[in-house]
């Protein structure tokens, strides 16, 4: 398996290098062949049982939501869609592990990070402004429960579960913020660096 790991690595910072400074040629290559490896991978997981399904259907949306990003605008709101599937499928995953507990200082931090992302785009976001909203709220919930989950067994699995959660939502404020709001130097490789980091951390949850 550490071949495998190492070629979801290369992959990957190929593509992050070409969101930097890199040929638009690169960026279409590596992001699906990432993203196909990352499949690979969590099939092949050691650990691999009924609920790691929901981790291998919410890399193939993931891949279907990128695909969709590379169609004319118009095809956005399904490339919104196919990326919400995905992190609902995460927080079934999570859900699964668990019985319910709550820590209540995760949520209060995320609704608070939720509210000053919503505050800093809300005015351009013009017609995807719900999708775009239900989308954020589904991302939040992902986290919660990837943190619940840690906090209520923490293991290490649950610990690279929750921070792979952590680094999407990351990417996601990147991503959003830059596209709405402003761009700024690097928007595009962090997005991607935490994006790519944040499913392999998911993945590597089936690992150990």
């Amino acid at each position: 398996m550490l071949w495998s790991f190492i070629a979801v690595f290369f992959s990957g910072w190929l593509y992050v290098d070409a969101s930097y400074r890199g040929p638009t040629w690169q960026r279409w290559v590596f992001k699906p062949v990432t993203l196909l490896l990352l499949l690979l991978l969590a099939w092949q997981a050691p650990m691999f049982n009924a609920t790691g399904y929901l981790i291998v259907a919410g890399l193939l949306a993931t891949l279907l939501g990128d695909a969709l990003t590379l169609l004319p605008t118009q095809r956005m709101l399904y490339a919104i869609g196919a990326f919400f599937l995905s992190h609902l499928l995460y927080t079934l995953y999570f859900a699964s592990q668990m019985t319910f507990s709550f820590f209540w200082p995760l949520p209060l931090v995320l609704l608070v990070v939720g509210a000053l992302l919503v505050a800093v785009i809300w005015t351009r976001l013009e017609t995807f402004r719900w999708p775009i909203m239900t989308f954020i709220g589904m991302t939040l919930v992902m986290v919660w429960l990837a943190g619940e989950l840690y906090f209520y067994l923490p293991t290490r699995p649950n610990f690279s579960a929750f921070s792979g959660a952590t680094l999407l939502l990351l990417g996601n404020i990147v991503w959003l913020g830059s596209h709405y709001r402003r761009r700024f130097t690097g928007d595009s490789a962090i997005a991607a660096a935490c994006y790519f980091a944040g499913h392999f951390m998911i993945v590597r949850a089936l690992y150990i």
